[in-house]
This record gives structure tokens, C-alpha cells and sequence, in this order.
């Protein structure tokens, strides 16, 4: 039925506002609601964002758990950073493949008070971001922009000048747009995604080479596309 991604800086509210929002959708929807983060996977964050190879293969892993959960049945949410846009493009095809609605939740909030929140967990011993991982993840968080199809339709939540809960405004729009009568949301992913022909029936490997390339066709000009193809599939 749905793909929702939280998407934020690192202790910027996201577990917080996705733990809300799965109880509201429990509330208003008869759809199971599937939460898909880090623990859930049995990683460590601090673990995982230790380098690139591991962060690669913890992208690589939450997809592979969205792939196998998103449906027209249920409402898959994923609770990671997210950060980075490419990424937030391949969960979108795969919602497009599923033919499911899509929504981004992102937990607007400045460096600041993350490394200040994050410095109050580590005080009181709950799991917190070691310093040199919260400020390379900080310094390479990709924004999301409502106007980018994968990032719409786009619902913002601000921690620091509002306590999450069930009522807050962006978690009520993003449940009545889950639940409710999409046509008159007035954005171009009202509608469930469609799928096609590139997005059915293909195999893992080249699905994720495809997603890599197409996004690059989105980004960038012809001469770059053939020349990303020719690196993949060399003759």
C-alpha cells in the first residue's frame, strides 16, 4: 500500500517520530505496518557508518528487507538516515515497482541540536553516534527537496521547535495521505506509483545496475550515461 522513509541528520527525531507514526497508522489503517531500521536488522549504527564498504552494505541490506516487504498489502516504513538522494531514488523505484503510494518524513533539524541530543544519550548510556561518525554523516546528509519526485510528496517535522507525538501536524498529513482520500493532496504522488517494464521481472544485479543508471540519466547528460554503461558492461 505504502513506502515511507524518514530521512533526517543522526539524532535528529527520526525513531521518535517513525514510532509515532507506526501507533497512529495502527489506529486509522486495518494494513500491517512494518518497521524497518538498524536493530531490526541486528546492526549497530556506530558499526555499520564505520566506513564506506559497511555503510555500502548496510544501503544494501535495508533495501533488500524494503524489496521483500513492500506491497500493496502493507505499510513499509524505514527508519535510517536515508541521507543521501540517490539512495532515496532506488527506494522509490521500488515502491514504483510495487505500485504502492511513497512519502519521504523528513525530521528537520539543525547540527546543533542533533550533537546536543546525541551528546544527552551518550550521557545517560543509550546507544549514541561516536563523534567521528556523526559529524562525517553530518557533513555528507543530502536534504531532501519536495520538488524531486523521489522525495515527494514531502511531509517536515522540527524537533527542536515542537514535541513529537501522534498529533503533530506533518505525522496527521502523512497518515491522512496513507489512509485517506490522496486525490485532493494536491501532489503528483498522490496517485500509487506505476510500475514498468524496466521496474518487473528483472533480476537483482541488474535491477540495482539499472537503478544506479537511471538515476544518472536523471542527473546528468547523455555522454555521462553511456560512459557509466560502458564501465558496467564493458565489450
Amino acid at each position: 500500500m505504502a513506502l515511507v522513509v524518514m530521512c533526517g541528520q543522526p539524532c535528529s527525531g527520526k525513531s521518535t517520530a517513525a514510532a509515532f507514526l507506526v501507533k497512529a497508522l495502527e489506529k486509522t489503517s486495518n494494513m500491517p505496518v512494518i518497521l524497518i531500521d538498524e536493530p531490526s536488522l541486528n546492526l549497530d549504527r556506530n558499526n555499520a557508518y564505520q566506513d564506506m564498504p559497511r555503510e555500502k552494505n548496510l544501503r544494501g541490506m535495508l533495501r533488500s528487507a524494503v524489496d521483500r516487504a513492500v506491497s500493496r498489502d502493507s505499510i513499509v516504513i524505514v527508519d535510517s538516515l536515508n541521507s543521501i538522494k540517490g539512495y532515496r531514488y532506488e527506494l522509490w523505484c521500488l515502491a514504483r515497482a510495487s505500485g504502492t503510494h511513497y512519502c519521504v518524513m523528513h525530521c528537520v533539524a539543525d547540527e546543533a541540536e542533533c550533537r546536543a541530543w546525541n551528546d544527552d544519550r551518550r550521557s545517560k548510556g543509550l546507544p549514541a553516534y561516536d563523534e567521528n561518525i556523526f559529524n562525517d554523516l553530518v557533513r555528507r546528509f543530502e536534504r531532501p527537496d519536495g520538488k524531486n519526485r523521489w522525495d515527494s510528496r514531502l511531509f517536515e517535522l522540527h524537533p527542536g521547535k515542537e514535541e513529537i507525538h501522534e498529533s503533530s501536524q506533518a505525522i496527521v498529513e502523512a497518515v491522512n495521505f496513507l489512509t485517506g482520500d490522496r486525490n485532493s493532496a494536491g501532489s503528483r504522488n498522490s496517485q500509487m506509483l506505476q510500475p514498468t517494464i524496466a521496474t518487473q521481472n528483472v533480476g537483482s544485479y541488474f535491477a540495482d545496475s539499472l537503478l544506479s543508471l537511471s538515476f544518472t540519466l536523471v542527473q546528468s547528460n547523455p555522454l555521462s550515461i553511456m560512459a557509466v554503461y560502458l564501465r558496467r558492461y564493458p565489450r
